[in-house]
């Protein structure tokens, strides 16, 4: 048993107070492990016959948070096997792992520390007053030790070993020889912590509004970006999004017990890209403050984009500027960047025009690039994977189907199922489909031919705006994403991506055109009988259906001349009096009346 002198004992104190619940915590801990706090003088000690998280795993979710915190300021005496951190703070422990014991003998507890030190202990275990939840978290870091964990820009070349790499504080795109880059993370400083760990924590974070956490992305933070700093996080507390389950759709459609819906468009701006855009924004930020040359953010978009780009910017006070292809996105996707006060320029091209001249313009001008072969967008974007495992208590579906476009979302959902699988917190990965309109196919063509010789298409206009593209940058991930997850690459025509989308609706839902492509592509391998109708199979929606009423209101009007509308359901022009509504009825409602 170490005694503290004062600066110890109110640094242990501390740490308590601020990251084990807030205090409430102390009656679960001194139960837990059997300490009895006693008059004048009180011990903590915690023993684990594994390490401390392995214990935590049968905790109740009320408490497994607050002991996940407890857990976390010792990221560094666990990292460290020379323990100079850990004994000069007074804590004991063997390297091995197989006994942890942290004693802090209280002799006498200072009465001058200041409100602004002790912080929460002094409000009753509550926020003061004028802090944000900002500033909160900030007092919070000054207790914690630094992250031992790290990440790096590498080429993207999984096939070849090459030793180039690059800070993410660069801004940089792609490798010497003109390859995409990929964040790479310390593999081997996060294994120094079991699944059982990081399911803990990630569990903890869940449905707060602790800063940065109470996002669906910075929950994962050691995962995304973990040596950024909490103050330069621009956040939403984007994610977190529904995955339901889609019974009657299911049921009915296709005869599957175990069908779902990842839906992704039920955040900030109403799509998936907020979840990258988050840390594009966050770094931006970031290199901003670091006196980067640097004078905005710009991207090529098919509307979600530049709507989550816009959005976040604005947030930070960042200059957003839009290139969009005139007359091909909804009103609803233009109007977003707008309102959020983006430069927005409409340009008489599609998106891969758009995508040539914001690549040309950033040559020439500070401005910071945003689209998806920016990588960091993919760090984002990996979460969505990792929260459909969450929200399955950490069990692994046998199928995720993704629309693809640019299909940086495909190879971004691979890896976040690799890295659960790679870090203990699953066993395996499942089967990826990634669906595209037959309009805009070249992934799917790609993979008919045996993924010989891709050849990019001239993108034909479909109701699926947002994945209206000929010539994907991400070509090389996805292929690499779907060959080592045994995927497969399906197609939809207009007619049969409304029509999914048309009945997906009529069983409660309210989808994107891109959603009805995915749903379209599962009705073709469910006939297929390629997927089972026991198989637990997850269809992620990429934006929300209000976001694309224009197409709704087409169909249900039947002013698509095109396809034959055939689940449209228009509303009738009926007289008002009793007799004509009674008649309406009976033809709707086989009434006999």
């Amino acid at each position: 048993m170490h005694t503290l002198n004062k600066k110890r004992l109110i640094t242990v104190a501390l740490t308590c107070v601020t990251l084990i619940g807030r205090g409430r915590a102390f009656p679960f801990m001194f139960e837990k492990w059997g300490v009895i706090p006693t008059t004048g003088v009180s011990a903590l000690e915690a023993r684990s016959s594994g390490h401390l998280l392995a214990d935590m795993a049968s905790l109740t979710q009320e408490n497994a948070c607050r002991v996940s915190c407890f857990s976390e300021c010792f990221h560094g005496v666990r990292k460290e096997h020379s323990f100079s951190w850990s004994k000069r703070l007074g804590f004991n422990r063997k390297c091995n792992y197989e006994t942890l014991q942290v004693r802090a003998t209280v002799s006498k507890i200072e009465h001058n520390v200041s409100s602004q030190d002790a912080g929460l202990a002094t409000n009753g275990g509550k926020r003061k007053v004028t802090d944000s939840i900002k500033d909160e978290a900030r007092r919070h870091g000054l207790l914690e030790p630094p992250t031992t964990f790290s990440a790096k820009y590498v080429p993207f070349s999984p096939y070849e070993t090459t030793e180039e790499f690059y800070s993410l504080d660069e801004i940089i795109y792609r490798s010497k020889d003109g390859k995409l880059l990929d964040v790479q993370h310390d593999m081997k400083a996060l294994k120094e912590y079991d699944g059982k760990y990081w399911k803990a924590l990630f569990d903890s974070r869940v449905g707060k509004t602790t800063w940065p956490f109470g996002s669906g992305v910075w929950s994962k933070k050691e995962w995304v970006l973990p040596e950024i700093d909490n103050d330069d996080i621009v956040s939403a507390f984007e994610g977190n999004s529904n995955l339901f389950w889609a019974e009657r759709f299911g049921k009915e459609m296709l005869g599957m017990s175990d069908l779902w819906v990842k839906h992704c468009g039920i955040s900030h701006t109403g799509s998936f890209k907020d979840l990258g855009m988050t840390v594009l924004v966050s770094q931006v930020n970031k290199l901003m403050k670091m006196n980067k040359k640097l004078i905005g953010v710009g991207c090529a978009s098919t509307g979600d984009t530049s709507a989550a780009l816009s959005a976040y910017c604005a947030a930070a006070g960042i200059p957003a500027i839009v290139f969009l292809p005139a007359n091909k996105i909804s009103i609803a996707q233009l109007v977003q960047p707008i309102a959020n006060g983006a430069i927005v320029l409409s340009l008489d091209t599609d998106f891969d025009g758009c995508m040539r001249l914001i690549r040309e313009v950033t040559e020439q001008v500070p401005i910071y690039l945003a689209n998806s072969l920016n990588s960091l967008r993919l760090e984002g974007q990996k979460t969505a994977a990792i929260e459909i495992c969450q929200q399955f208590d950490w069990e692994v579906p046998d199928w995720v189907i993704v629309p693809g476009g640019n299909l940086g979302n495909i190879y971004a959902f691979y890896k976040g199922f690799v890295m659960c699988k790679e870090l203990g917190l699953t066993d395996r990965t499942p089967r990826l489909v990634c669906a595209q309109a037959a309009n805009a196919n070249p992934l799917y063509l790609h993979y008919k031919a045996g993924w010989n010789n891709f050849v990019p298409v001239k993108a034909s206009p479909t109701f699926a705006s947002a994945i209206q593209i000929g010539d994907p940058v991400s070509i090389d991930r996805a292929v690499y994403a779907l060959k080592n997850s045994d995927g497969i690459v399906e197609e939809a025509t207009e007619e049969e991506l409304m029509d999914a989308a048309a009945l997906a609706d009529m069983t409660g839902m309210f989808t994107c055109p891109h959603t009805g492509v995915a749903l379209s592509a599962l009705m073709k391998l469910r006939e297929k009988n390629v997927i089972g109708p026991t198989d637990r199979t997850v269809v992620v929606s990429t934006a929300h259906g209000l976001k694309f009423t224009q197409s709704k209101i087409a169909y249900h009007s039947k002013e698509i001349t095109e396809i034959q509308c055939k689940h449209a359901n228009p509303p009738l022009e009926v007289k008002a009096d009793l007799g004509s509504v009674m008649d309406a009825l009976r033809s709707k409602l086989s009434l006999t009346l």
